[in-house]
């Protein structure tokens, strides 16, 4: 028999590893607690925070489309439909048909939602920065 050893999940979780995963949740629900907070002060709700983030950072070198950044968000389209219609009414998103395919319809925030999600961004980082260090720490004791 080999001296391997056996992986956490192999074996089953030690009491210390629901310590540390009970406290990197914690950490986490601290972020988005704070995130809700943060957006709702902003004049958000915690979805429409988090669809203009999925917009603004949308990789590639093309705009989403609702499909999207439902598929990114895990919600419905026709929930993610409603959130555009919300955002584009309150002035931070438009809708855009492309040139190539003119039923092809792409989402790009409006200067007001640039500006109102950079503010957003920056409170984020100084509660990123805050927290790193704790779900650094956490992540290098992890043996799962």
């Amino acid at each position: 028999m080999t001296n391997r050893r056996t992986s956490a999940t192999s074996r089953g979780l030690a009491d210390g590893d629901y310590r540390r995963l009970a406290q990197f949740r914690y950490v986490l629900r601290q972020l988005l607690h704070f995130s809700d907070g943060a957006a709702r002060d902003a004049g958000l709700s915690p979805q429409q925070y988090q669809f203009l983030i999925v917009v603004r950072g949308f990789p590639g070198s093309k705009p989403p489309t609702v499909g999207d950044v439902a598929k990114r968000l895990l919600i419905k389209h026709h929930s993610a439909v409603g959130l555009v219609d919300r955002l584009v009414a309150e002035g931070l998103l438009v809708r855009k048909r492309t040139e190539a395919d003119g039923r092809r319809v792409t989402l790009v925030l409006t200067d007001q939602g640039h500006r109102l999600l950079e503010g957003l961004t920056s409170a984020h980082a100084r509660e990123l920065r805050r927290l790193m260090p704790l779900m650094k720490s956490l992540l290098a004791e992890f043996d799962l």
